[in-house]
């Protein structure tokens, strides 16, 4: 039996793929879009841009809004915040320090 898959690699699963960071990055463009709207972006099938959509909600980077007939789809940016503050932000404390300590020697020096 297979197991489950946690949110963390449901979201870098979601971010692999090149067609759903596009789709990522028109709704960035543009948030609110309609189904057809990001269809006119992609060339793929509306039910492959379904698939995709379907995914990006299941790794919550995207909330969908039901506006009478049709569906809006929008960016949540919160799951990528938390990567960047598990995965990326870590990295650059040192560097950051690294480059302060370098200014601080490069202003002594200048007196």
């Amino acid at each position: 039996m297979a197991e489950p898959i946690d949110d963390t690699d449901l979201l870098f699963k979601a971010l692999a793929d090149p067609s759903r960071r596009k789709l990522l990055d028109l709704l960035h463009a543009e948030d609110g879009r309609t189904l057809n709207d990001l269809c006119e972006h992609l060339d793929m099938s509306r039910q492959g841009v379904t698939q995709h959509l379907d995914l990006l909600e299941a790794a919550h980077l995207v909330a969908t809004v039901r506006s009478g007939r049709e569906k809006l789809h929008y960016l949540n940016p919160v799951p990528l915040q938390a990567i960047y503050e598990r995965w990326i932000a870590k990295f650059e404390k040192p560097r950051l320090k690294a480059l302060s300590k370098l200014k601080r020697r490069l202003e002594q020096t200048d007196d």
